[in-house]
Parts: C-alpha cells; structure tokens; sequence
C-alpha cells in the first residue's frame, strides 16, 4: 500500500494516542477511557475523509491501544505509510539563486518522514533558509533570524517552545527602500516539526512572508 499520511497527520495521530495512553494510565473510569479512545479513532478518521479500506483496516487499531507497549506497536509500523518530504540538494539550491556559496543539509542526514518543512540557518551571516512544499511546489524563504533563547508561543506549530525573530526583506516599490516582514518562530526547526499538527499555521506563515 502506498503512503497515505502527511507528516502533521503522523503527528496529530500521535498525539491522539499518548491521549488514550495517558488515559489508560491516569483514569479508573471505564467510560471514560472508552469516550477517549472512540474520540481519538473518529478525530483521525476525519483526516481522511476518502480512506480507502486498507487505510481503515490499518486505523481500526487505535480504539485496541490501551498502554505504551501497544501503542509503540502500533506507531512505528505506520510510519512506513507518511508520505516523506520532497527532497534533493538541488533542489533545493535552484530556490536561493542569489546566496552565495549555500550551504544545503546533506539528504543522508534527514529524516524526510518526520519533516513538514526544511530549516537550517548558516551561523557565519545569521541567516535562516526555510523550504515549504506548498501543493507540490518547493517555495524557499530566507532572512536573518534573531536566535535569542526567549520562551515564546511559535507561530508554525502553536507550541511553547524557545523562540527566534525571523525577518525577510524585501525591496519596497520606491527605489532603495525595503520592507521587513516576519514572526516568531521555533529555535528549533526539528522540534517545531514534531509540534506540527495541522498544516494551516505554517502555510498562513509562508502567505504572509511571500
């Protein structure tokens, strides 16, 4: 069976689990922990109104999870179905033609099933390299990023995490001028990918810096 799960979708699924674990092992209620496993099963089922019965077959394990053991048994497997990330170094060069001597992340260091989008920021000039792949499009931003260690709320997976000031410039419509555009952003790209549940915030992001 081909790979049927977004990234963010591996992810929320995961976190739908630890919720039936932590369930399983905080409440003594039966209907409780049967509410909480039927929500979890149909949540995930919303991701994927048009699943085919493979899929189904393959999801019906989630109301059968009920301690860590089982739920690792069921998580690792279904990682070999997330869809990993499109990637080639050249590639991704071809979307920063005017940086000079860029500096990619070599594919063999990457785990392509757990990103949602690439991030690597080259320390010598300060600046952060984001890559999207926005309805099979590569879209590439770049600009410097304030790597300050403040707690803040990242405006891509909503999480609480340690935060940067990521700014793009942009030449204004009068000549010499430029205009600055950008948010927080997770410190960590690999953490903030990990957070990523649903795909809207960082395409709201990609839309504002565009």
């Amino acid at each position: 069976m081909e790979a049927f799960i977004r990234v963010d979708q591996y992810n929320f699924i995961k976190r739908q689990v630890q919720n039936i674990v932590n369930a399983q092992s905080t409440s003594n209620d039966h209907r409780v922990r049967s509410t909480i496993k039927s929500m979890a099963f149909e949540r995930v089922c919303a991701l994927f109104p048009d699943m085919t019965a493979e899929q189904e077959h393959i999801l019906k394990q989630i109301p059968e999870i009920d301690d860590k053991e089982k739920a690792d048994q069921f998580l690792i497997p279904l990682k070999q179905y997330v869809i990993p990330f499109a990637y080639t170094e050249q590639r991704i060069a071809k979307l920063f033609p005017k940086v000079k001597k860029l500096k990619v992340p070599k594919e063999k260091d990457l785990d392509l099933q757990e990103i949602c989008y690439l991030s690597w920021t080259d320390y010598s000039t300060n600046q952060k390299f984001i890559v999207i792949n926005a309805n099979g499009k590569p879209i590439g931003l770049h600009g410097s990023f304030d790597s300050s260690r403040q707690k803040g709320i990242c405006v891509i997976c909503n999480g609480f995490e340690e935060v940067g000031l990521f700014l793009t410039k942009k030449k204004g419509e009068v000549q010499g001028t430029y205009s600055k555009k950008g948010n927080y952003i997770c410190r960590d790209s690999e953490v903030c990918n990990h957070n990523i549940v649903s795909l809207d915030p960082l395409q709201r992001f990609t839309d504002l810096l565009k």
